[in-house]
């Protein structure tokens, strides 16, 4: 629509003055009836490419929904590749119309060579948008679509999580309670389910000072917020704080979003995974290309502070609490499902112990134990789903590729 605007502003305005004072300064010598054959060519042939360009979009939408999560459609429904190119070809159509109604205009004989030239150029641009339209056509690939999701949740822990040395206590997994105060003002959420998309924490951190208390939020980023909970408190202070001021800084989405939710991204991964792996499509390769992204996010994570849910003022006072998940929380969310629904594909398991084994390696010591803990768990299962004595050493050997290098 904004394309379209503008093209109809810049139609009403650009050849008035066009006619008025740029009309004589170059005779181009092209005539009425190529001009007229050019832009009507150009016109008509812009609502077939605009088809094609729907049909792609929603092709592209409709394999990535069914092949690998509906949840992904949102997002790639979203491209901005998608939206311009529509809009760039919609203003190509609408200008080469434009022009057409000023060729010969009032038995004038003349051209327009400017607005000619603009519809030249905006079919070159549509011509350079289809191209990248038609790369992104390998977005639907598995590998394109893994890719996307890892950059996505690499994106969000390299801007909510800090980094936590290796040397460094692990004080943020401190199960700290949130004070005991009483609550001054409640806010409750009416309508529909709503999805906690992001907190933004500098803004309710300034509204908790101001009150002279603490904002404390029951919900994390992700959880969904139903009919009658109350999903923001004021603890202690000593005023109430506007309704449209806390509801500014508390983001709700029809659905979960990347914006600071690493989960989301590993949670999109693991759905991948255990469609792949299941009788339908009977697909481990695929699973344990989805792994490679899941361990290197894990990595990331296991080296980043995740308490990250206590926030205080520059004078040390706490100010906002929200809960955020633990390290066994991403294991277990990046694991388990995976574990269950691959127990009997010696590629899965393989790639499995690897990627644990190489987490233990690269992480932090105080979060070590988690994993090797998860690794036995691991180790046991693969003894009770796997009967053959022979199959079992084959999925307890560590192998990057799942099935091909034997690292053990």
């Amino acid at each position: 629509m904004i394309y379209s605007g503008a093209t109809l502003a810049l139609g009403l305005t650009f050849p008035h003055l066009e006619y008025r004072f740029l009309l004589d300064l170059i005779d181009h010598g092209v005539t009425v009836a190529v001009a007229i054959a050019l832009f009507s060519s150009i016109a008509s042939g812009m609502l077939a490419l605009t088809g094609i360009v729907f049909s792609l979009a929603f092709v592209m939408l409709q394999f990535a929904s069914t092949a690998y999560s509906p949840r992904l459609v949102i997002w790639l429904s979203r491209d901005p590749v998608i939206w311009h190119g529509l809009g760039i070809f919609t203003s190509t159509f609408l200008y080469s119309l434009i022009a057409l109604l000023w060729v010969d205009r009032g038995g004038s004989g003349r051209v327009p060579l400017f607005s000619g030239l603009l519809v030249l150029l905006l079919l070159v641009a549509s011509v350079m948008v289809l191209g990248l339209l038609v790369q992104r056509l390998a977005l639907i690939q598995v590998q394109g679509v893994l890719r996307f999701i890892g950059n996505k949740g690499r994106q969000v822990i390299a801007a909510v999580h800090p980094p936590l040395a290796r040397a460094e206590p692990d004080v943020e997994e401190s199960t700290a309670m949130t004070p005991d105060l009483p609550v001054r003002q409640a806010m409750i959420h009416h309508g529909e389910p709503m999805a906690i998309a992001a907190y933004d924490v500098q803004a309710l951190v300034a509204l908790a000072q101001k009150a002279g208390g603490l904002i404390a939020l029951p919900f994390a980023v992700g959880d969904v917020v139903i009919e009658g909970e109350c999903f923001l408190k004021l603890l202690g202070g000593h005023m109430s704080l506007p309704q449209s001021d806390l509801l500014g800084a508390v983001h709700l989405e029809l659905e979960r979003t990347f914006e600071q939710d690493p989960k989301y991204a590993v949670r999109l991964l693991v759905d991948i995974a255990i469609r792949a792996l299941s009788p339908a499509v009977n697909d481990p390769t695929t699973a344990v290309q989805a792994l490679d992204q899941i361990v290197d996010l894990l990595r990331r994570l296991g080296s980043s502070q995740l308490r990250i849910g206590r926030v205080s003022d520059e004078k040390g006072a706490l100010r906002l609490t929200f809960p955020t998940p633990a390290w066994e929380d991403y294991l277990s969310l990046a694991f388990d499902e995976i574990r269950i629904y691959g127990a009997t594909s010696l590629q899965v398991m393989r790639r499995l112990r690897t990627g644990l084994h190489d987490l233990e390696s690269e992480i932090p010591p105080a979060r070590q134990t988690a994993v090797r803990h998860y690794i036995a768990h691991l180790d046991a299962a693969i003894k009770t789903s796997i009967p053959d004595a022979e199959d079992q050493m084959e999925a307890l050997q560590r192998d990057r590729q799942g099935l091909g290098i034997s690292r053990e």
